[in-house]
């Protein structure tokens, strides 16, 4: 999980950096399957997939449109 960890760090600093806007507020990654279903070692690639949760910035929501 060293990669999730640096990405941690990575997206820290971002929330810092973007404190003030009105950007989407990123939240701590979040692995998505182990070893086997997250990630994948063919020849000398690794390849993990992280899950990046947004929230909305103060004073606004998400809402799902239907139909798009």
């Amino acid at each position: 999980t060293v990669v999730e960890k640096l990405v941690n760090d990575l997206l820290g600093v971002c929330q810092i950096l973007s404190a003030d806007d009105f950007m989407p507020r990123l939240q701590p990654a979040v692995g998505v399957g182990g070893f086997l279903g997250g990630c994948n070692a063919s020849g000398e690639d690794l390849v993990c997939h992280l899950l990046v949760p947004l929230k909305p910035p103060p004073g606004h929501s998400f809402h799902l449109e239907l139909g798009t």
